[in-house]
């Protein structure tokens, strides 16, 4: 399991161990994906019979500064995990993004949709799809958009969506958020549980991964609110208000057709992970109170 102290990654290592799986678990500190010797040496030495991998640079604004950088880790270092494993003959299973699509398409995208990236962070994901799908012959590519999961993501200073919109109706009293980008918000709990399902079975190929149905941001921040029973006035941003240093898809919803040929798609609606995902935090922040209080 490569970046699996990620926010997607964390989650999927403790789904396979959940299901009684060997989980090796590598960070950036173990592995460098951007360099071949790296893959091939750390590896190498495990022998594993299926490697996932959720390292990437995607931080957009990051990679829109640095593309050699962004390409290094996003499409080379893809290709150098597609190399072991065809050479190794082990399974991958590769993360990609929505992003590889312009958000034009106002319908949602199925996997043989033609992607055109409006960055450089989505060219060099696509990049990578390319190299795992055409250079290793058992390959998952499964793309994702809208995570949030409870392990912080560093990308993002920390904070998912829903972290970010608690905080802040903790600060203020009106929080604004766009109403005109659209997706479908997604846990990563739940696409760790897909992973699973997956990984399990020999049907290699590109998979769209989301939850089922779509909002808004502004939609999306409202179910986070009324589900967390925040009061903060939630208003719509005015036209301009937060602009975007890097172009980025507006329309970000994926159809799980390939998946739901298949018969295995377990994705609900995105509702349903909100909900769980708000109950497991109250939770969590009960048991430390307690823990405190003892």
């Amino acid at each position: 399991m490569i970046g699996a102290n990620g926010q997607l990654g964390s989650d999927i290592c403790a789904a396979f161990a959940a299901q009684g799986a060997e989980v090796l678990p590598l960070t950036h500190a173990d592995v460098e994906i951007a360099s071949e010797h790296s893959v091939r040496s750390v590896l190498g030495t495990l022998s594993p019979g299926l490697v996932v991998n959720t390292a990437a640079m995607h931080n957009v604004e990051r990679c829109e500064e640095n593309p050699a950088a962004a390409f290094a880790v996003n499409a080379t270092g893809a290709c150098h995990l597609a190399r072991f494993a065809a050479h190794s003959r082990c399974a991958l299973l590769h993360i990609s993004t929505d992003y590889v699509f312009d958000g034009a398409h106002r319908e949602p995208y199925v996997e043989d949709d033609p992607p055109l990236p409006l960055n450089v962070y989505g060219n060099s994901k696509l990049a990578g799809e390319l190299m795992v799908r055409t250079i290793a012959p058992r390959h998952f590519v499964l793309r994702v958009s809208g995570l949030y999961g409870r392990n912080p993501c560093r990308a993002k200073g920390g904070l998912n969506f829903v972290e970010r919109m608690l905080q802040l109706a903790a600060e203020r009293e009106e929080v604004r958020v766009v109403d005109d980008e659209f997706l479908t918000p997604t846990s990563t709990a739940e696409v760790a549980h897909q992973v699973v399902v997956l990984a399990a079975t020999s049907h290699y190929d590109l998979y769209h991964a989301t939850a089922e149905g779509s909002c808004s941001w502004l939609e999306f921040a409202r179910e986070i609110f009324r589900v967390a029973g925040v009061t903060t006035r939630l208003e719509a941003a005015r036209p301009g208000e937060f602009p975007a240093k890097v172009p980025r898809p507006k329309y970000s919803i994926l159809e799980n057709r390939a998946l739901k040929r298949q018969g295995l798609n377990v994705f609900r609606d995105w509702r349903v992970g909100l909900r769980e995902y708000l109950a497991a935090r109250t939770a969590a922040a009960q048991l430390t109170g307690q823990a405190v209080a003892d």
